[in-house]
């Protein structure tokens, strides 16, 4: 079909299945799945054959080795990265500089190293990258982001912002191959730069120093020795006793893409939340200092008894603030359900249970402002974002579709703020090396910063 952008997605983990169907589906007039790459051979050709079973041409499946040639040979245009984090840069760089376009799953990466890659192969080749921020999308995000910007609460001073992942979904993190720092950055960076992007892009502003407290508190062998926790994995019979076990077995789709396809690279999905190794934090307080003049303090916790955040942005001339209730309790060997199986870190991110957002101005009483409503992941957030990779943003005044830049202002402060986690001490961005700086111009997007 003339016109349609060629594609190959490289990581063929669970989120990739969003891309491969959105590529089979709704967007298959713009573009075409024509590669598969991944480590794991079995979970590249089973996405290779759900993309041959929805009637696409079968993409051919490769190993990462091999990215440069693949792009050449299949003609690829751009390159989905859903791999692990710490791979995001070098794929982004190598895919660059090969000729194609990337879009990368957030984050960008997971360190200065990686900042930097990317914006040097992005400066080299001129080539865009965009930041897949779904967020940004969800009507109850757009809505305080246009209040903010209306100058309804005045020129922010101050924001709160505490956001809570419940013992399905915040555990999941410990299970997987995000428990290694080195691999995820820590939930700083592989989740909290969601959240961090979000108040950049609330706020229109840039980190400028970090200061960052906390630990694992809760998850891990030693919390779990001096909880006296009873723990396994598999067919421990402590597991039996364990209601955050994770057995791949029981859920079709987990068994398929992870246990099935075991042997070819070792790679475990259900590892032991309270079993040794983990090198995550669990538990984080930070506070952030923002150009223009604003703070934030910001928590996280991964293992709340309900999931959902909680914001105020306030200002001179007034207050907003936004309540999201995504899942309201776990019940008892309630691990993981079939969104969270499918979405991998996504799962959370279903129709909220409730949501609010309050405008209260100075010597007013407060009142509601209306959310639209939208159903599907992250509050309809996902699909506006595939039309925004596949087809191009359209007219948004919101400016929701995110690129580099915006990747690596979020990242500073996950980035600084592990810093301070390891020092002790507050972090200024501008004393990292990012490869751009993280406020002023917009190096190449012909947008400009923040005010210095």
């Amino acid at each position: 079909m003339p016109g349609r952008s060629r594609c190959a997605v490289v990581g063929a983990g669970s989120r990739a299945r969003l891309y491969v169907g959105a590529m089979t589906g709704e967007h298959a007039d713009v573009a075409e799945l024509v590669a598969v790459c991944d480590v794991n051979p079995g979970r590249a050709r089973l996405h290779a054959d759900r993309a041959a079973a929805a009637g696409a041409p079968a993409p051919t499946c490769h190993h990462p080795d091999d990215l440069e040639r693949m792009i050449a040979e299949r003609g690829v245009d751009r390159v989905v990265v859903t791999s692990p984090d710490v791979t995001h840069a070098d794929v982004a760089a190598r895919a660059l500089r090969a000729g194609a376009d990337v879009v990368v799953e957030k984050p960008l990466t997971i360190d200065e190293a990686g900042c930097r890659t990317v914006a040097t192969a992005v400066a080299e080749t001129g080539r865009e990258v965009v930041v897949t921020f779904n967020y940004r999308y969800a009507p109850r995000n757009a809505a305080l982001r246009e209040l903010v910007a209306s100058g309804a609460v005045g020129d922010v001073t101050s924001v709160h912002f505490e956001w809570l992942l419940d013992t399905r979904h915040g555990a999941d993190y410990f299970r997987r191959w995000h428990r290694d720092k080195a691999s995820s950055g820590g939930l700083l960076v592989h989740k909290a730069s969601h959240h961090f992007d979000l108040v950049n892009w609330w706020i229109d502003d840039a980190p400028t120093r970090v200061y960052a407290r906390g630990g694992l508190r809760f998850y891990g062998a030693e919390n779990a020795r001096r909880r006296g926790v009873a723990h396994g994995r598999r067919d421990d019979p402590a597991a039996a006793q364990d209601p955050f076990a994770l057995d791949l077995r029981a859920d079709p789709e987990l068994r398929e893409l992870y246990l099935d396809h075991e042997g070819h690279d070792g790679y475990l999905r259900d590892q032991d939340v309270f079993g040794e190794g983990i090198t995550i934090e669990d538990t984080l307080s930070l506070v952030v200092d923002h150009a223009r003049g604003s703070t934030m303090t910001y928590s996280l916790t991964a293992h709340a008894p309900w999931e959902g955040y909680v914001v105020a942005v306030n200002g001179t001339r007034g207050r907003a603030e936004l309540t999201v209730v995504e899942r309201g309790a776990v019940a008892a060997g309630d691990v993981l359900d079939a969104s969270a199986a499918g979405a991998g870190d996504r799962g959370a991110g279903l129709r909220p249970v409730s949501e609010r957002l309050l405008l209260q101005q100075h010597w007013q009483p407060a009142r509601e402002v209306a959310i639209p409503a939208d159903a599907g992941a992250h509050g309809g957030g996902d699909a506006r974002l595939l039309r925004d990779v596949f087809r191009g943003p359209g007219e948004d005044p919101l400016r929701r579709a995110a690129d580099h830049v915006d990747g690596l202002r979020s990242l500073a402060v996950g980035i600084a703020g592990n810093a301070s986690l390891a020092s002790g001490l507050p972090v200024d961005t501008a004393d990292l090396d990012l490869g751009l700086p993280v406020r002023g111009a917009r190096a190449g997007s012909g947008r400009p910063g923040p005010r210095d």
